[in-house]
């Protein structure tokens, strides 16, 4: 448990006294449990922040015995409240002195005086100080002594002079700018004498320490106030009932929809427990504060609930009354309820037995028909145009025209090395061709719109350490193909690598291990399609049929990257486009719902219902992908925005029925129907088509990604 709060008990309670309700009532006897309404909206909207949570509170003041003395103490604290706000008027003429716009603390104003009055002036001339910028010609000389011509008065060879050169000497644009030739460097006192300036010091230093003083004993009897009022029902006759918080009900969303949830302290486990709907974990205190002080996902407390912490009998562990032992687990929960999860509970075991049978007896079928040789082929089988490639194939051996090049290929150039060899030594030196140019494949860092690994499956087991025996079968079934059989040295090559397949013992290669492989490769291939497809169709603004294909691209992908950072593709990219779709259909179904037509309001219903609701918790299922958390936020604020607008009633109603779907915070990721069909690609085409949307996207602006 949390230890006591020792500021401002009942901060929840003693809100209704402070706003002049008095909703609880003096009691005689105290009840096992309280619950405790906190004001989510009077705080949040008067004060900015949420009320505090307390781990225990005291209820003695409520007892009927101590109600004059709660009288007294409400009494005492509303004089005491009243007087603090005269001292605080008090002090703020202390600290906001003056009587114009600007206000300063009046010991300040006191210290500025008194540094002015110490100064001394330091007196210069501009004409000293422009001296060294001011020309030669001697022109200054002549400006700078009009201040004594007129105070000498005008001579006699002045009087006749008409020359211009004198004209300009008194010209009056000089006179209105000229510069006071004694000018103190900084502000002082022109004239002080030392009588004056002792007298000045002594005052202005005695008012200073009695404004310091006046404005310290202010603010001490405020903190001793503040400290009173605080402390004021820890009397030892008020704090002998306390009482435990015990469960906190926290609401997400707007005030007339959202999601509610509760935590529940184990006092048996002495931890939080989180009831979420069908979902009970452990929780901690940190995440209880997290969510009841407000500020995470637009959700805060607005029940508490104590129990009196005397009553043992509520946090002891129950005893059975006949045998004397320790009631645990569901033994605790009454007769009926006990029966009832005991018949869910063996159901769901029977569900658990048949699904574990179900998966033996399918992995069994799959380990026999891998033991079973398989027959050779009667005869070649030519390859049409347009065959389903390595993703669509029953087999994994019925090679793609793509790969069948790759093989004749590399059985040329060993055949051009070794011409006089056997049939075995040709195929070592095609194997090791292969592999050496599918080793440098994996080896080079392409750029986005070049995925070597669409090319081939080596090029994918290499970048992701597959075992070396796994690498040697799949490169010996590449060349033991019956494709290869069309004319007589790659037929000879053919047997040759089927002669080696069947040679190889069952302890030697995995061949659980060798299906995984071969299977995540198939997933990476078919992730590959469902993005591709997906940004087509994003590409062309078909974003209803984008969002499917993006959702079982990103699911795929994060089942691969979980077991490698090469198994999958750009998690963030995945990620982007499917957040953009969802706010970009979010924003047609507000719009056709703003539009008011029925059919249009309907439809942005469907879309809503049918598309974005079930995809939120994707989106909030990871807590790190702060991006989706706000495109969800976004979403929700787009809708509840309607709240409190005039609109026609049935559209009233219908947005309270869609409200709390959406804003149902829950992360149960719900089942989505069927995948979409994939074209089947040959792999050239896959590898083209891809590299053309990957290089649209880079010539367009990245939206924030």
């Amino acid at each position: 448990m949390p230890k006591p709060s020792c500021a401002s008990i009942f901060n929840l309670l003693l809100d209704s006294c402070i706003y002049g309700q008095n909703t609880l009532k003096n009691v005689t006897v105290l009840q096992c449990l309280l619950v405790s309404s906190g004001k989510r909206v009077r705080s949040q909207l008067f004060h900015g922040v949420p009320d505090r949570l307390h781990g225990m509170k005291i209820l003695r003041i409520y007892m009927h015995k101590n109600r004059e003395l709660t009288r007294i103490k409400r009494d005492e604290i509303k004089r005491l409240k009243e007087y603090l706000t005269v001292l605080q008027q008090r002090l703020e003429r202390y600290l906001s002195y003056g009587s114009g716009p600007k206000r300063f603390p009046l010991v300040d104003v006191l210290q500025y005086a008194l540094e002015f009055a110490s100064s001394k002036p330091v007196c210069t001339s501009p004409v000293d100080d422009l001296g060294a910028s001011a020309p030669s010609s001697g022109t200054l000389p002549a400006q700078t002594s009009p201040s004594t011509i007129e105070q000498q008065g005008p001579s006699s060879s002045d009087v006749p002079s008409t020359s211009p050169v004198q004209r300009s000497v008194i010209h009056k644009p000089f006179t209105q700018s000229r510069i006071p030739p004694d000018l103190p460097m900084h502000p002082a006192p022109r004239h002080i004498t030392e009588e004056e300036l002792s007298v000045l010091e002594g005052c202005l230093h005695r008012w200073r320490t009695e404004v310091e003083n006046d404005t310290r004993d202010l603010q001490e009897s405020i903190s001793r106030i503040h400290r009173t009022i605080e402390l004021m029902y820890f009397d030892k006759t008020m704090i002998q009932v306390p009482y435990r918080l015990h469960a906190v009900l926290v609401h997400e969303g707007q005030a007339n929809a959202g999601h509610y949830w509760a935590y529940i302290y184990d006092h048996h486990q002495n931890r939080w427990m989180k009831y979420n709907d069908i979902s009970v974990t452990k929780s901690t205190w940190e995440e209880l504060e997290r969510d009841s002080f407000g500020g995470y996902r637009n959700a805060s407390a607005y029940c508490l609930m104590y129990i009196n912490d005397k009553e043992q009998y509520l946090i002891e562990e129950e005893f059975n009354k006949e045998t004397g032992q320790i009631l645990v687990g569901m033994d605790t929960l009454p007769s009926d309820l006990r029966d009832y999860v005991k018949e869910d509970n063996k159901r769901f075991e029977k569900e658990l037995e048949e699904w574990d049978a179900e998966l033996a007896q399918k992995a069994q079928q799959e380990k026999l028909l891998s033991q079973i040789p398989r027959a050779p082929a009667p005869s070649p089988a030519p390859v049409q145009a347009g065959e389903p490639e390595y993703l669509e194939q029953p087999s994994r051996t019925d090679l793609s025209k793509h790969l069948k090049e790759d093989s004749v290929q590399a059985i040329n150039k060993a055949l051009a090395e070794q011409e006089d060899r056997g049939p075995e030594a040709i195929m070592d030196t095609a194997i090791k061709l292969e592999y050496t140019r599918l080793l440098k494949l994996a080896q080079e860092d392409p750029p986005p719109e070049c995925d070597y690994r669409l090319r081939h499956a080596i090029v994918y087991f290499i970048q992701n350490q597959a075992p070396k025996k796994i690498i040697e079968r799949t490169l010996l079934e590449q060349f033991g193909d019956h494709n290869l059989s069309f004319d007589e040295r790659c037929r000879n090559i053919m047997k040759v690598a089927q002669a080696k397949l069947e040679m190889i013992k069952p302890d030697e290669v995995n061949m659980e291990e060798y299906e995984r492989w071969h299977q995540d490769y198939r997933n990476f291939r078919e992730t590959t399609m469902f993005l591709m497809v997906g940004l087509e169709f994003f590409q062309k603004k078909s974003y209803m049929e984008a969002l499917l294909y993006l959702i079982y691209a990103y699911q795929n992908n994060k089942e691969l990257l979980s077991k490698g950072p090469y198994r999958g593709h750009d998690e963030e990219l995945i990620s982007h486009y499917r957040r953009e779709c969802l706010l970009k259909l979010n924003e047609h179904a507000a719009a056709l719902f703003e539009s008011g037509d029925d059919q249009e309001v309907n439809n942005g219903l469907i879309i809503m219902n049918e598309l974005i609701v079930p995809c939120l918790p994707l989106l909030l299922v990871d807590e790190m992908e702060e991006k989706d958390i706000v495109a969800v936020e976004d979403m929700r604020n787009r809708w509840c925005s309607y709240l409190g607008q005039e609109m026609e009633p049935n559209l009233q109603e219908k947005l309270t029925d869609f409200l709390p779907k959406l804003l149902d915070c829950s992360t149960e990721i719900k089942g989505f129907n069927d995948p979409p069909k994939l074209p089947s690609y040959s792999t050239h085409e896959l590898c083209e088509r891809y590299a053309g949307i990957m290089l649209s996207l880079s010539r367009t602006p990245a939206d924030g990604r």
